[in-house]
């Protein structure tokens, strides 16, 4: 049995793995800031939207490198 394919597809999935795990740790910190000070809501909010975009920028990142090397 021959096994045909491209590894990057394999890459690809486990580059998705990060930033997967960095955006459930922004959202948990998030809530957990929240929680502790229902007041710094406003403030912690948008630093939260900031690194959820700088992560999910490495995620597209990924995608884009997959597409060039295929």
């Amino acid at each position: 049995m021959e096994i045909s394919g491209s590894m990057s597809l394999v890459g690809y999935g486990l580059a998705t793995l990060g930033p997967a795990i960095a955006i459930g740790l922004i959202f948990a910190a998030l809530l957990n800031g929240i929680a502790r000070q229902p007041e710094a809501a406003g403030l912690l909010r948008p630093q939260a939207i900031f690194g959820f975009a700088v992560a999910e920028a490495l995620a597209i990142l990924g995608f884009v490198l997959f597409f060039i090397n295929n």
